[in-house]
């Protein structure tokens, strides 16, 4: 490890999971050189479903570095098309789960190559090839690892609680799985890592299902350089998803203030936005309060190059 760090030697891992997670994903890549630039990503919301391998985060930040997102959506293809869903609906089969026909391609492709017994590491690298993403894009296991929701008297897949129960039914507690492994992959790129980065993602269903898998927590606290966070909550809301609601059922208040005090000793800065100057106390903690909002492809690179400025600074 170098001694003097730069953003051309640095080796930077970004954890990440749902939209802004890959959003900031994004704006990395674009400053970053793609051989020091790593994202490790939730597969806790993994599912099959007609019979497919659903990887929506994993998607999600594909999509973005190979700049056919749906940006209205944050989610999907740009472009898409939904004949297929509907005439499953049509049929009768389950269309809970809008799957556009782009879309359908990558999971058809991803199910088949698991099926030949290829793992999930090695078919994400081959659909990041064809979809022309530089950077290595990690699951943060090879294995199912399903983030369960707890709620009035259920214990429910996270997809059936996200999507088809629309993050309604109130969340009581999150099972995660007690013997996640991440790959060797995954393990040897935080043993070379000089920065973490854990993106503005849900703490409680994207970035602890990767947090959880042994040993990722144990690595980024032994880490000897610098683990930074972006907080998802801005002016008490969640910029999307259901972070702020889960925080409110979880007894915690709702702000950036209880996203660095719920990571705790794991983080060494924290990056919070204008809207919330002042509501963090500054302790021990090294804080960096910018404009987090990602609208625009150059927002992406403005708070990736923050971050980047600030982890060099506290390193």
């Amino acid at each position: 490890m170098p001694n003097q760090l730069d953003r051309t030697t640095m080796n930077v891992v970004c954890l990440a999971g749902g939209v802004g997670g890959a959003k900031l994903a994004d704006g990395l890549a674009r400053l970053v050189p793609p051989q020091n630039l790593t994202i490790i990503v939730n597969t806790g919301d993994d599912f099959q479903h007609l019979g497919l391998t659903i990887c929506p985060d994993l998607d999600t930040v594909m999509y973005a570095l190979g700049d056919v997102a749906n940006v209205e959506t944050g989610w999907g293809r740009a472009g898409e098309s939904w004949h297929t869903i509907a005439e499953v609906g049509r049929l009768g089969g389950p269309d809970w789960f809008h799957l556009g026909d782009l879309d359908l391609a990558t999971h058809l492709t991803r199910t088949h190559l698991l099926q030949e017994g290829q793992t999930l590491t090695a078919v994400t690298r081959h659909l990041c090839r064809h979809f022309h993403i530089q950077p290595d894009v990690l699951p943060m296991s090879d294995q199912p690892t399903p983030t369960l929701i707890e709620t009035d008297g259920r214990i429910l897949p996270f997809q059936t609680w996200f999507v088809q129960e629309r993050w309604q039914p109130p969340v009581h507690k999150i099972h995660l799985p007690t013997d996640a492994r991440a790959t060797p992959q995954v393990a040897a790129r935080l043993e070379k890592a000089d920065l973490v980065i854990i993106a503005p993602s849900n703490p409680f269903v994207s970035i602890d299902p990767i947090l959880n898998v042994y040993p990722i927590r144990p690595m980024l606290e032994d880490l000897p350089r610098a683990v930074v966070a972006v907080s998802p909550i801005i002016g008490g809301q969640a910029v999307k998803g259901p972070a702020a609601k889960m925080m409110q059922e979880m007894g915690m208040d709702v702000s950036s203030a209880a996203v660095a005090a719920y990571y705790g000793d794991l983080l060494d800065g924290f990056v919070y936005d204008a809207q919330d100057d002042g509501l963090l106390a500054q302790g021990d903690l090294a804080l960096l309060c910018v404009d987090t909002l990602m609208h625009t492809s150059a927002d992406r690179v403005r708070l990736a190059q923050d971050v980047l400025n600030f982890a060099l600074e506290i390193s």
